[in-house]
């Protein structure tokens, strides 16, 4: 059991954790992101990177959520994992076919409540 005390001392923490998290960005982006006049540098190297970021972490986070969403049924149950890869399958090509995000989920979920419940 944690004493008050330690739970403060968690909780204060942690929130100076995410007070450093959240004020991060502005130190390390608080140049100016244009180029510099001089040297030319600095800021097409932020652009750059901001450019990579922008573009790559998305589809990165949300790979592995789907991984983390679909592996975690089969380690528990490698028997019971038709209904999860079928759900995934269904959803991944209704996206492909519509390119609607939200009808994609609703149906992936629908044929994962149903396969779960009949298989």
């Amino acid at each position: 059991m944690v004493s008050l005390g330690q739970a403060a001392i968690m909780t204060a923490l942690m929130g100076l954790v995410i007070f450093f998290c959240r004020v991060f960005p502005f130190f390390f982006f608080r140049g100016d992101l244009r180029a510099d006049q001089k040297t030319g540098k600095k800021g097409k190297a932020q652009a750059a990177f901001l450019s990579l970021v922008e573009k790559t972490a998305p589809p990165v986070a949300m790979t592995v959520l789907a991984f983390n969403a679909i592996g975690g049924p089969i380690r528990e149950n490698p028997q019971g994992s038709i209904p999860v890869l079928a759900a995934a399958a269904f959803t991944a090509l209704v996206h492909l076919w519509k390119r609607n995000s939200l009808i994609s989920i609703i149906g992936g979920t629908a044929v994962y409540m149903v396969l779960s419940r009949i298989m």
